[in-house]
């Protein structure tokens, strides 16, 4: 009996220890993620212009959502950005990754330089793709004109046909390196074993991309799409911001620009949160999606 007395105290004491030791993270949590969050949620049931009190509204700035122009557009362009960045990204950057896994000469240079993009500040990307489509002394013009393609020459981020799409291919410049790291690193956990036995029994290169590659690395194939999600969907503002500020005339404007003018330029602090939170919402769901579909991808492979 003395024996289970002890052992109780014992463990007791060891809970109430990691009780201790948790609880500075926990308070952290709750004040620096839990407490924003709610607040922000009960804010996106308000009318609230950031100094008079809140006034409760209910589900009328998420009602007022679907009949605004402006932020049916801003999501159509975050879609847009979202299936292009999805496509090329993850295209590119394992294609990229399965060239640097080679043998190749000063291999170890080329694969830092395709990561430098990675560390540039957004303000410092912009600044150089800003000089590289200016229309007037812009590098991409300057280049079409010396191969004679001067008729391709365009407003890269003054035409509303084609600045979003401009943009991104800046972000894809930006971030293709940090992908094809991802990817390069998951090619390099398979083992050799199995692509000498699919060569022993006759596969073709595309063969044993299709059955060894691609099924080994549809984990890290996730890991890439859920990243690029985010960054599509969230980490848009600032090269929007430094390139265009969502113009010409809201042809490049994204629910993350949208919400800071709504906010900080229009005074409209509750209506700038139910964007907020609508835009979470679509992320949330998207990647629930995307999980049960790369489940079964996985399966079917």
């Amino acid at each position: 009996m003395a024996g289970s007395a002890l052992f109780r105290i014992r463990r007791d004491s060891d809970g109430l220890a990691a009780m201790l030791m948790l609880a500075p993270a926990a308070l952290l949590f709750g004040l620096f993620v839990l407490w924003p969050f709610f607040r922000g949620l009960w804010l996106s049931l308000t009318r609230w212009d950031g100094f008079s009190a809140p006034v409760f509204i209910g589900a009328g700035n998420y009602l007022k959502l679907f009949r605004d122009g402006l932020f049916l557009g801003a999501l159509e362009n975050n879609a847009i950005f979202v299936v292009l960045i999805l496509i090329f990204k993850n295209a590119l950057g394992l294609g990229l990754a399965i060239l640097l896994d080679r043998a190749l000469f000063l291999r170890g240079p080329i694969r830092a330089a395709v990561f430098i993009p990675v560390t540039l500040s957004f303000a410092a990307t912009g600044l150089l793709w800003s000089w590289i489509y200016n229309p007037i002394f812009g590098l991409l013009n300057a280049a079409l004109d010396l191969f004679g393609l001067a008729g391709l020459k365009q407003s890269w981020l003054g035409d509303a046909d084609i600045a979003l799409y401009s943009i991104v291919v800046v972000d894809i410049w930006k971030w293709l390196g940090f992908h094809a790291v991802i990817y390069l690193a998951g090619l390099q956990t398979i083992p050799h074993e199995l692509y000498e036995a699919a060569k022993i029994d006759g596969a073709s290169a595309w063969t044993r991309f299709r059955h060894v590659t691609l099924p080994m690395m549809m984990p890290v194939v996730l890991i890439n799409v859920i990243l690029g999600l985010s960054g599509a969907f969230v980490r848009n503002f600032d090269i929007v911001q430094v390139l265009t500020q969502g113009g010409p005339n809201h042809a490049t404007e994204v629910v993350m620009t949208l919400m800071v003018k709504t906010a900080f330029q229009d005074g409209n602090m509750g209506y700038a949160s139910a964007m907020g939170y609508a835009l979470f919402l679509i992320v949330a769901l998207t990647c629930v999606l995307l999980l049960g579909l790369m489940r079964r991808t996985k399966v079917a492979l």
